[in-house]
């Protein structure tokens, strides 16, 4: 490398729990400018823990990624009342029993979605981790803690990967049902539906957070 050369840049890992999110994802590579390596964790935290910790333990066929910067995403349940399936979440932290993660970037992801998702209402706050679906008294509950969104993974991902060592972290989901709009079963309803297009449209705006990003160096 030439002296005054910057680094290569490290590579981006985007984490999701779902087959249908995974899908959505790849769906919405196409006339982006950008790469990263989609990881489908399978669902729930301890799911989460393991792809992670494996994907950024610098081995195997995930070797080039033990520097990645690292964004959970896919779908969640809002809990705010108002809140509309297709609504998406930045998260600035993410909280479960465990202990809490700060995100990193909030306000440009926040702004680079706003760009790419026009019309979509984005939120920015607390995103809390469950280890089961959340419904009802419970959903209440944690609106009440403060969170803004709930979902299975998305703590869990971001503590795993800045235990793997220092980089930027965050979380985005779309909402895919709400204190008014539940919904019954992933894609079967019009939320769903809603909820992967969506999803389909976030990448631009992660690789835009992504470049604007100086991750540390070991």
């Amino acid at each position: 490398m030439d002296p005054g050369t910057e680094p290569p840049a490290a590579p981006l890992l985007v984490a999701c729990a779902l087959g249908i999110e995974r899908l959505a994802l790849r769906g919405g590579r196409h006339g982006a400018a950008g790469s990263a390596t989609i990881l489908r964790t399978g669902m729930g935290p301890q799911a989460a823990d393991r792809a992670v910790t494996a994907a950024l333990g610098g081995d195997g066929r995930y070797a080039a990624l033990a520097d990645a910067a690292v964004i959970a995403t896919g779908f969640c349940a809002g809990l705010a009342p108002g809140m509309h399936p297709g609504d998406l979440v930045v998260a600035d932290e993410t909280r479960d029993t465990e202990g809490r993660t700060e995100c990193a970037g909030v306000e440009l992801l926040a702004k680079e979605l706003a760009r790419v998702v026009p019309r979509r209402t984005i939120h920015t706050g607390p995103l809390v981790g469950s280890d089961h679906v959340v419904r009802g008294a419970e959903r209440s509950a944690l609106h009440a803690s403060g969170a803004l969104a709930v979902d299975m993974e998305s703590a869990a991902t971001l503590r795993s990967a800045v235990r793997a060592g220092p980089r930027p972290v965050a979380a985005v989901r779309v909402v895919v049902d709400a204190p008014e709009h539940e919904l019954v079963r992933i894609g079967t309803l019009r939320g769903g539906i809603s909820a992967f297009r969506v999803l389909r449209t976030v990448l631009p705006a992660f690789f835009a957070w992504h470049r604007s990003l100086l991750l540390p160096r070991r």
